[in-house]
């Protein structure tokens, strides 16, 4: 059989080991023909292809739910479940999503961007099911790196706790969540993996006994505690803790063994109560350059697959905002010890594995575990030290309450630096970064800014690194920056609350935040060609505004235009329209931004034009908005 001939995963019921195993061939061939093509995520789908093959042969999905933790890792997933034939549309505008999305198809059970979710809502499913006298089997899968997260473990102390309650979690371990684990979780069930001895034990002490006289097929209850006790001896380490926390444990076992994730997963399904399935996988498995480099084969863009060398671009780009932010962030703490860069298991994505090189005694990587992340930069804060928590817009919404019980109620000196945020093209709603400005906006004793391109984003470090007055955040964006020159020495922090006024004209304020200031400045050029002269503002900080600038602006022009990269609701033009009420400005006002809806996953220029924030589009908006009756609206091409 071939995988396109699959309509439905219980397909595979009743398929040879072989057959399995063609099957397992043709997905992985079909993900890296797939993601070479068009980029995304390569490592951990590849290294589940045997986990999901197995697993699916053994339930009946018609009825039986399996959530994904992260949703990266269910490319596989994805195949089996009716969608190989689309699959090479994957990430791509109206394609397939790079993540799980209950929207898309009757099998993705939950959606999944953020990590640590599947237990606690495959736990909650268990629960439904039995309150509503019901029968299917639920099993949540997680990675090693998600387990790092603290909600992963809260919800196995509360499965644990229901010995009635049927739920399988199967522990996806490679070793890796982006790179390599850390912590003490990682180390433990390394412990386990790295000794094969132990993985058979148990059932062999029960072959034993089995051939002695008197005892036959079956084991006493007193032997079988007697086995049970052996087995505690062996694997002193996770089974047995895992065992004390309420779970029936098997493992660990060979991720890329059909035949024992097939047998184990059988015997796992009749076990009553809360059941934990330890499987050993090997991210990127079946191609030998993703095995050897786990990281860098992580998540591709397009690539050649014969040399796994990415697709060079068709012309130079400038550097990214990460590029830089860590660039800059070396050269100050080169001098300054008291700086810690803080990440949360993406070192790689924020561009602190670059710090980490230069300076791994002020590099912290707490996992998979913003929360934590944001209070022991608070805990740092109140020794004198100045901690730089580098966390992805997305992510950082994980870390919400410690933001303010931990640090902004204590006023104490942390600097957020926000990476992603606003539009981020394939990754879709669950990473898109577009509530930041309006979930921090409202909280005391936060500064608030971003920078217009990538040299004023070096001195925003500047000024982050040496703002003691209180917390201070600054988002930046996805991708590459203007191309504007780099400074390489005298850096200056910039005043706190200060805009800067880049373009003068009467007819029309142009207020830009962040990423939208130099499109501002090009539709402002755009209608200049239609007889509209626009004063543009960067305005640079969104929290303090700078009142003193804007509101006498406002009131002289008569007409003012605001623009972001995030949500409209509660975002910058907020902050405009509430300045501009609380000083009696009343002028009328064009906010554009993202409005009340979630962004898919596509290419980021196609999004900017779905949004109507590609520069033709906003000047046509403010040519429509205020000078409809004698102006030729643009062309948008």
């Amino acid at each position: 059989m071939h995988i396109s001939e699959l309509t439905h995963p219980n397909q595979l019921h009743g398929l040879s080991i072989r057959q399995l195993e063609e099957i397992s061939r043709q997905i992985r061939e079909k993900h890296l023909e797939t993601v070479a093509k068009s980029g995304g995520h390569l490592g951990p789908g590849l290294g589940v292809v045997e986990l999901t093959v197995a697993l699916y042969s053994t339930l009946d999905l018609d009825h039986d739910k399996v959530l994904w933790d992260v949703g990266h890792q269910a490319y596989p997933h994805k195949m089996l479940t009716g969608r190989y034939h689309r699959f090479h549309t994957l990430r791509q505008k109206d394609g397939i999503a790079g993540y799980l999305k209950r929207s898309e198809n009757r099998f993705d059970h939950f959606g999944a961007g953020h990590a640590s979710t599947s237990i606690s809502a495959g736990l909650g499913m268990a629960l439904a099911r039995d309150a509503k006298g019901e029968n299917f089997k639920v099993v949540s899968i997680i990675g090693d790196g998600a387990l790092t997260g603290g909600m992963a473990l809260e919800a196995i102390n509360h499965a644990g706790h229901l010995p009635h309650t049927n739920l399988m979690v199967i522990l996806n371990d490679n070793e890796m969540s982006i790179s390599p684990n850390v912590g003490a979780i990682s180390r433990y069930l390394n412990k386990v993996r790295l000794n094969p001895a132990v993985q058979n034990l148990a059932d062999n002490l029960e072959e034993q006994f089995k051939h002695l006289p008197f005892f036959g097929d079956s084991l006493t209850p007193e032997m079988e505690r007697v086995k049970e006790g052996m087995k505690r001896l062996a694997v002193p380490k996770v089974g047995a803790v895992i065992e004390e926390l309420g779970f029936k444990y098997f493992g660990p076992i060979d991720g890329h063994n059909l035949e024992e994730l097939i047998d184990t997963f059988k015997q796992a399904h009749k076990v009553q109560g809360p059941v934990f399935v330890h499987v050993a996988t090997i991210k990127g498995k079946g191609y030998e350059l993703a095995e050897k480099d786990q990281v860098g084969y992580h998540a591709q863009s397009p690539f050649n697959l014969a040399t796994g060398k990415a697709i060079p671009s068709s012309k130079p780009k400038p550097p990214g905002y990460s590029k830089v932010f860590a660039h800059t962030l070396t050269t100050l703490a080169e001098n300054n010890p008291k700086i810690i860069g803080i990440t949360a298991a993406m070192a790689t994505g924020t561009g602190l594995d670059k710090f980490q090189a230069k300076l791994p005694k002020q590099y912290i990587d707490v996992g998979i575990a913003e929360q934590h992340a944001v209070t022991l930069a608070a805990g740092l804060a109140c020794e004198g030290m100045r901690p730089v928590v580098a966390i992805y817009s997305t992510f950082l919404q994980r870390g919400y309450d410690q933001i303010i019980h931990d640090v902004c109620i204590q006023n104490l000196p942390v600097f957020f630096c926000l990476d992603r945020a606003g539009i981020v093209g394939a990754d879709g709603p669950t990473h898109q970064g577009m509530y930041d400005i309006a979930y921090l906006r409202c909280i005391p004793n936060l500064v608030i800014m971003a920078p217009k391109d990538e040299a004023e984003l070096q001195r925003m470090v500047v000024t982050g690194v040496e703002y003691t007055e209180g917390a201070i955040a600054m988002r930046y964006p996805r991708g590459n920056g203007q191309g504007v020159p780099l400074m390489e020495e005298g850096w200056e922090a910039l005043p706190i609350g200060k805009a800067e006024i880049l373009r003068s004209g009467d007819d029309v304020l142009i207020l830009g935040y962040g990423s939208m200031v130099y499109p501002a400045l090009q539709a402002a050029e755009i209608l200049s060609e239609h007889g509209v002269e626009a004063t543009v503002i960067n305005a640079r900080f969104v929290k303090p505004l700078d009142t003193e600038l804007i509101l006498p602006l406002a009131k002289r022009i008569g007409k003012v235009v605001t623009l972001e990269e995030g949500c409209l609701m509660g975002g910058f033009g907020s902050a405009v329209l509430e300045a501009f009420s609380d000083n009696n400005v009343l002028v009328p006002v064009k906010r554009l931004g993202v409005p009340d809806i979630l962004v898919d996953h596509a290419e980021p220029n196609e999004s900017f034009a779905s949004l109507g924030l590609t520069t033709p589009q906003i000047a046509d908006q403010v040519l429509e908005a205020f000078f409809s009756e004698n102006k030729t609206p643009v062309a948008v091409g």
